[in-house]
């Protein structure tokens, strides 16, 4: 099916009145808006906001609904303009593009390519094709709705660090699993088991199936946890962990990790920016254990702790 894409582009103080006209056309309005950056930034997902938008202009936003190919887009174009006179906004832009539901779904994989990280490790969609080097460790993924493509930095710093640290046969956690690829990694590179986890029940459905598309679901595990409340203490203690999230969670986590893990267990924390390190680093030791490693990628610190 095809889809018309109707996007007004407004004054920022202009939205509400924008949004009410859209809204007798179609009620999924798609709005953005981003005069309130400052105060998201005060988040704990603030540092994940992305440049482009950091660099946006605040003063201007825009509305757009979707109209499945049965609605008359034209009736829909004539409405909205005839509205927008009546309100004074007929100054504001109109912008329309057609939509293939199918490459709504699929277009971004255009830009997932393989990717080798660290010395050994390949990343691979499952609609892509490579050459593997005979000590590569090759794993598939297939995000889905999910995080971690090991594109990002937080990723892949994450992965070079499991590959330098991690050792064979030992018992993983992974803390905020996402797409699951860091357990995957884990049992690539060795470990004996991996249990994964995340708030997310999406996040936990994607990484079951790549861990069964990868052939590790015998070794490797995913279940619903709000950080580290719902890890199943039969499997304590862990020589081994992993938490790719951000700062402010992680610093949530450091003073329960400690009892999750077994004496010399290292834990390897991601996705702080570097504003945050010291924060981290303080809540970390603070939870009892000691800093040994770190990599630096942009903006982005991964650490790596000993108990």
């Amino acid at each position: 099916m095809k889809w018309t894409k109707i996007k007004v582009h407004c004054r920022q103080n202009e939205i509400e009145t924008v949004s009410a006209i859209l809204s007798v056309v179609d009620p999924g309005l798609e709005i953005e808006d981003y005069s309130d950056i400052e105060e998201n930034l005060m988040t704990v997902y603030g540092e994940l906001i992305d440049d482009q938008i950091l660099n946006s202009d605040r003063s201007k936003a825009s509305v757009g609904i979707y109209l499945s190919e049965e609605r008359s887009a034209e009736d829909a174009l004539s409405f909205i303009r005839e509205r927008l006179a009546q309100s004074g906004l007929s100054s504001c832009e109109i912008e329309t593009t057609t939509v293939d539901e199918e490459d709504w779904a699929n277009n971004w994989k255009q830009f997932y390519k393989p990717l080798r990280i660290g010395r050994h490790l390949l990343v691979l969609p499952p609609w892509e094709t490579c050459q593997a080097l005979p000590d590569d460790k090759v794993f598939l993924m297939d995000p889905g709705m999910a995080f971690g493509t090991g594109t990002h930095e937080t990723t892949r710093l994450c992965l070079e660090l499991m590959e330098k640290h991690l050792r064979p046969g030992e018992k993983v956690l992974d803390v905020g699993t996402g797409s699951g690829i860091l357990s995957i990694a884990a049992v690539k590179l060795g470990a004996s088991r991996a249990f994964a986890y995340d708030v997310d029940h999406t996040a936990v459905r994607v990484a079951n199936e790549n861990f069964e598309n990868n052939g590790v679901s015998d070794k490797a595990f995913c279940a619903v946890s709000d950080l580290l409340a719902g890890v199943d203490r039969a499997n304590v203690p862990f020589s081994f962990a992993v938490a790719n999230i951000v700062a402010d969670i992680l610093i949530r986590m450091a003073p329960d990790v400690s009892s999750y893990l077994a004496a010399g267990a290292r834990l390897v924390v991601s996705g702080v920016i570097e504003g945050r390190r010291e924060d981290v680093v303080s809540a970390v030791q603070k939870g009892g254990l000691r800093l040994i490693d770190e990599k630096k990628e942009a903006d982005w610190t991964a650490l790596v702790f000993i108990k």
